[in-house]
């Protein structure tokens, strides 16, 4: 298998430095594998932070400069990649590359992996209680659309074939859960992992994206509730 991983980015300047050494770290000479950026346009100058690594590790960059977003960057992703397999991952640090092995070993036997916090092993690491809050809610109005516990993780696997003629919209900032509902898949397994708090950077939670959240949920019951 030939796996592309796709991290979309937007001010992540400080981290991406950080995380390209360490996925090479992890997956060199043991698998086949990219490393996509999709970046939305940086102006801490993201892209050309990979642009540089790309002389030394397996990375290239894609700028986009309209239809911003992470759902919209990760389907662009999965449009730019080469692999049989796409994983998508935070760059914000949040998303340990360590676990990307037992991934990539479960997706032999499942068409979609999710990396999860919610269960045995799983877990977060120190989060304020707002965010706690913010996250138990989101999860609980997904909950009668797909029977994954972690809807929210956006760390995540799928074999080309599950995305590829999806009718799949940049809606929300939650790409896996439109994927949960609109797929092509059979199978899918949570794998455990500890989310850690980023690093660097401000989180992207704002109330402008959880108003988009809620209009995503909308349109992914109507879709699959009654098309």
């Amino acid at each position: 298998m030939f796996f592309s991983i796709i991290i979309p980015t937007y001010n992540e300047a400080e981290s991406i430095d950080m995380l390209i050494p360490k996925i090479y770290d992890v997956l060199n000479k043991h698998y086949n594998y990219e490393i996509v950026v999709m970046d939305d346009n940086s102006p801490d100058g993201t892209a050309d932070i990979v642009r540089r690594l790309s002389k030394k590790y397996p990375v290239r960059v894609v700028v986009r400069k309209k239809n911003k977003g992470l759902s919209a960057a990760v389907i662009d992703g999965f449009k730019a990649s080469k692999g049989d397999v796409f994983c998508v991952m935070d760059a914000d640090l949040s998303h340990p590359p360590k676990v990307l092995p037992k991934i990539f070993a479960a997706i032999k036997s499942y068409d979609v992996i999710v990396g999860s916090r919610l269960v045995s092993g799983g877990g977060s690491e120190k989060w304020p209680f707002h965010r706690k809050l913010i996250s138990w809610g989101a999860q609980l109005l997904s909950k009668p659309l797909t029977k994954v516990k972690d809807t929210m993780s956006g760390f995540f696997a799928v074999k080309k074939s599950v995305v590829l003629n999806a009718p799949l919209e940049a809606l929300g900032y939650k790409i896996l859960l439109e994927i949960l509902v609109k797929g092509n898949y059979k199978s899918v397994t949570e794998i455990p992992f500890t989310f850690l708090n980023r690093s660097f950077g401000e989180s992207k939670i704002s109330m402008k994206v959880q108003m988009e959240y809620l209009k995503q949920l909308c349109h992914l019951y109507r879709f699959k509730f009654f098309k």
